[in-house]
Order: structure tokens, then C-alpha cells, then sequence
């Protein structure tokens, strides 16, 4: 296999993991419970506790989360063979891509286990204990917050980094890479006003753009991906 074959497999590869990873999300966050205002801990925290399929949901999410730091990895290396400054921006983003999912990791096991089990145990409490027991909900709440915020912020910064590069280099679409770093700009913005706020209604216009933004990004790479082609073999002369 020579070396354009190897790049169009790793880069058929990085598109696709980065796009199942993008649906696997989607459809994961459909599933999950919410109440009007997720800064409204009392209705939230019902919700929660009422949802049957919470621990799954939040594994799915975290599937899917894994799938695009994988695809973002799988790109880097493809995207290695630029001249070095890119080739180091490349390598930098997949050290965020990497740590955003180590930090995603940790944060499922917060909301998607131990907030499960902190809202039910409040849910079912009697009275005299629902105050001490909703406020360990709050504080585990609290802690998604900070690593929500980070996590964001590491994966926007991961996105930014690889859409520059891929829009910089003359092997990929612009369009894809210009909306790759979109993208990870709007998640450092949901970051930013997580930590500043919670799950406020700030976060609906950077919520929607980054989910557009990395959906046409996905689909763009995948695209191109999948329609590259192994250029004809030159004859050999007799």
C-alpha cells in the first residue's frame, strides 16, 4: 500500500468515527430528560429522577463523545504530514482531543451516575431529610458545572486547532475546516458561560451553532473522504 492509499484509509476512518460520534450524540442527547429550566434544580432534579434510562443515555453520550475524540486523533495523524508548524498544531490538537475525553469520562460518572443516585435517594427521602439530601444533589450539580465547563473548553480548543490546520491544507475542504473551528469556538463559548452560569439560557445560541457547525464539518469530511480516489498508475516503459 503506498503512501496516498494509507492517507485515504486513515482519513475514510477519521471522518467516519468523527461523524458516528456526532450521531451517536444526537441521539443520545434526544433521549435525555430535561425540565424547562435546567438551572431550576427542583424540577431538573424530578426529572432525573423520574427518567428510567438516565445511566444509559449518559453512556451513550459518552460513546459518542468517544467516537469524535477518535476521529479528531485519526485526523491529526493524517494531518501530520504538513510543514512543522502545522504538523505541531495538528499534534496539539489531538493532545486536547485526547484530554477532553479522559475529562468527559469523569464527567459521566458524575451526572450519569452519581447525580442519578443523589436525585433519587432525594426523590424517595422523607421530608425531614429532602433538604440535606437535595442540597448533596446541588453540590454533585455544581461539580458537572466545572468539569462541563472545561471539558468544553478543551474540545472547542481541540476543534479549533485541527479545523485551522485542515482549512490550511490543500489536501482537505476549507469550507469543512473553517466549520470545524466554528465549531470548537462555539463550544469554548458554552465552556465560558457554563462555569460563569450553569446550563443557563445563554447557552442556546452557542449550543445550536456548535451543533450545526460540527454536523456540516462531519458530513463535509466524510464526504471527501469517501469520494477520494487512488490516482492512476503510471505504465511501465519497456
Amino acid at each position: 500500500m503506498d503512501v496516498f492509499d494509507d492517507s485515504r484509509g486513515t482519513r475514510r476512518l477519521a471522518s467516519s468515527l468523527l461523524l458516528a460520534g456526532v450521531v451517536v450524540s444526537i441521539l443520545a442527547g434526544v433521549l435525555h430528560a430535561e425540565s424547562h429550566d435546567a438551572n431550576d434544580h427542583v424540577a431538573s432534579f424530578t426529572a432525573y429522577a423520574n427518567s428510567g434510562i438516565w445511566t444509559a443515555v449518559h453512556l451513550g453520550q459518552f460513546v459518542g463523545m468517544a467516537l469524535v475524540g477518535a476521529g479528531l486523533v485519526c485526523l491529526a495523524t493524517v494531518l501530520g504530514g504538513q510543514r512543522r508548524s502545522l504538523a505541531w498544531t495538528a499534534r496539539f490538537g489531538a493532545l486536547f482531543a485526547v484530554a477532553a475525553i479522559a475529562l468527559y469520562a469523569a464527567l459521566q460518572a458524575v451526572d450519569g451516575v452519581a447525580l442519578k443516585q443523589a436525585v433519587d435517594a432525594w426523590a424517595a427521602s422523607p421530608e425531614p431529610e429532602k433538604a440535606s439530601r437535595f442540597a448533596t444533589a446541588e453540590g454533585i450539580r455544581w461539580l458537572e458545572w466545572g468539569m462541563r465547563s472545561y471539558q468544553s473548553i478543551l474540545l472547542g480548543t481541540a476543534l479549533v486547532l485541527l479545523g485551522f490546520v485542515v482549512a490550511a491544507s490543500h489536501r482537505m475542504s476549507r469550507t469543512a475546516g473553517y466549520a470545524m473551528a466554528l465549531a470548537g469556538l462555539a463550544y469554548m463559548a458554552q465552556g465560558w458561560i457554563i462555569g460563569e452560569s450553569g446550563f443557563s439560557a445563554d447557552n442556546a445560541v452557542p449550543t445550536l451553532v456548535g451543533i450545526a457547525a460540527i454536523v456540516v464539518s462531519a458530513v463535509w469530511l466524510t464526504v471527501g473522504a469517501w469520494r477520494m480516489k487512488k490516482p492512476a498508475t503510471a505504465g511501465h516503459v519497456m
